[in-house]
């Protein structure tokens, strides 16, 4: 702030945040639906940065120190912005080589009666990973798997609640998801550094989740395995399925392992997902180019695999969802609802409102454990009052991230609590986006599949446990190294 701005009251403070989630709630419950985020979520949020704006000139901000805050908050995110672009190419090139068919080919085959809900979780995490997103998870593989559980006679909530749990575990721990980048990009660490500590917390809790889901599993009564022979013939009929194809998901692996950044694993990535298409699925290149083969055919298919959405046309409805993908303009929305949500908390910092609803919530955080516990528990209620997870993130991860520098916690640790309260619960609440989609997706009601996502309700009470007991919490070892890795991040 300015010597002649003064310092904003908790009201004024809060005045933008309740507008952004009124309105939030009156645009997804009562207007767009599920449409919400396709322009007006992000127009909300450009209009409660404007209510902010309006406080900030009221308390005596300067509109250039806005400003600043706007282009330094929007900055801050730009190294995001071009990995969901390239994980959006990537996705492309992944679908048209038949790598990620490959993956729901062989995953789809490991399933049996028995242990059925450990399979479905795992099958979901697998391809998430794959594709780093839990929606697209859910609405193709876990519609199947759904349809096969009800069929072996399995609770419609069981399913649906594995067929979550999995599905978010991969999301959270795949480098090609969107709030898998967003949350490290907010608490100002890189992606695979945030992706390394993250699994302490969520490795543990998926694993007591497939724990669980045995338990149960040999507590039900086996029937006669179901037929899912016309997904695979759908998936053999269109793409050659072979164990090469795993060859360019390793060499992306060893490059994470070998810590090479993201964006140039990602682009390798990209053109061995290209390069594996043309050696290995000239069917595929045929109908996506539609042209018979050849050098012009190649450039067309790999080119509107990045860029475009794609989609390989089988007689199998559920396969032909499966294998669509959006490319980089796929990631358009979410890119613009992260610029527009930067937007938002660059105002709000700038004009002092986010350190000031920091300081009343950081009263009642003493200990390292209570101020993880504080995290989580505003990310849960943005999740319950804001009704969208990136908002989840982002917000509480604008508000937390100094505080975290401050007590000498680097922030990976905040980053992790983001990821572990905010992405995973969002699903759980019936009103916000996820939830609302997920439920009507899969059919099944947030409320009766809610009890059965195991990982979901343990990895907000792992990353707080974590906090409590001192585990696996990195910290700086002087204010130096806090203030030199801050002006890196920034």
């Amino acid at each position: 702030m300015t010597e002649s701005a003064r310092k904003p009251t908790l009201l004024e403070a809060l005045i933008p945040v309740v507008f952004l989630i009124v309105l939030l709630f009156f645009n997804v419950f009562y207007v767009f639906g599920d449409e919400a985020l396709d322009g007006s979520n992000q127009l909300i949020l450009i209009f409660s940065a404007a209510v902010a704006g309006l406080i900030g000139i009221r308390i005596g901000v300067s509109w250039d120190k806005m400003q600043d805050g706007i282009v330094s908050s929007i900055s801050s995110a730009m190294s995001s912005i071009l990995i969901l672009l390239l994980i959006g190419a990537l996705a492309g090139t992944w679908m048209l080589s038949g790598i990620v068919p490959a993956m729901i080919y062989y995953g789809l085959q490991i399933l049996n009666p028995t242990i059925f809900l450990v399979a479905s979780c795992i099958v979901c995490a697998v391809v998430s990973i794959a594709t780093g997103s839990s929606w697209s998870t859910i609405a193709t593989v876990g519609i199947a798997l759904l349809g096969i559980g009800q069929a072996l006679g399995i609770s419609e909530g069981l399913i649906a609640g594995s067929i979550i749990s999995g599905a978010y575990f991969g999301d959270k721990m795949s480098p090609l998801s969107d709030t898998t980048n967003l949350a490290p990009a907010m608490a100002g660490t890189d992606l695979f550094t945030h992706i390394q500590h993250m699994a302490w917390t969520t490795v543990p809790s998926i694993i007591i989740a497939l724990i669980l889901y045995l338990i149960i599993g040999f507590t039900l009564d086996n029937a006669a395995p179901v037929n899912i022979d016309d997904v695979l013939y759908a998936i053999e009929m269109n793409f050659n399925i072979n164990g090469w194809l795993f060859i360019v998901p390793v060499v992306v692996i060893v490059l994470i392992v070998k810590k090479l950044p993201a964006l140039p694993a990602l682009l390798v990535g990209t053109l061995l997902g290209g390069l594996f298409a043309i050696i290995f699925q000239p069917q595929a290149i045929d109908e996506v180019s539609g042209l018979q083969g050849g050098l012009e055919a190649y450039y067309i298919a790999v080119m509107r695999a990045m860029y475009t959405e794609i989609t390989i046309v089988t007689e199998n409805e559920m396969v032909n969802e499966l294998l669509t993908t959006g490319g980089m303009s796929g990631m358009l929305y979410t890119i613009w609802l992260i610029i527009c949500a930067m937007v938002f908390g660059g105002v709000m910092e700038a004009a002092g409102l986010l350190q000031r609803i920091t300081e009343e919530v950081i009263k009642w955080a003493h200990s390292t454990g209570s101020l993880i516990a504080s995290t989580a528990g505003t990310c849960i209620f943005f999740n319950l009052t804001a009704s969208d997870q990136y908002l989840a993130i982002v917000v509480p991860g604008r508000m937390y991230a100094d505080t975290y520098r401050e007590r000498g916690l680097k922030p990976e640790n905040l980053s992790r609590t983001l990821e572990d309260s905010a992405t995973v619960t969002s699903v759980l609440v019936p009103w916000n986006t996820c939830g609302a989609t997920q439920s009507a997706v899969l059919g099944v009601a947030t409320i009766v599949y809610l009890p059965y996502c195991f990982f979901n309700i343990i990895s907000p009470i792992m990353t707080v446990l974590y906090g409590y007991l001192n585990i696996k919490i990195n910290r700086y070892r002087n204010i130096q190294e806090a203030r030199e890795d801050k002006l890196v991040n920034v």
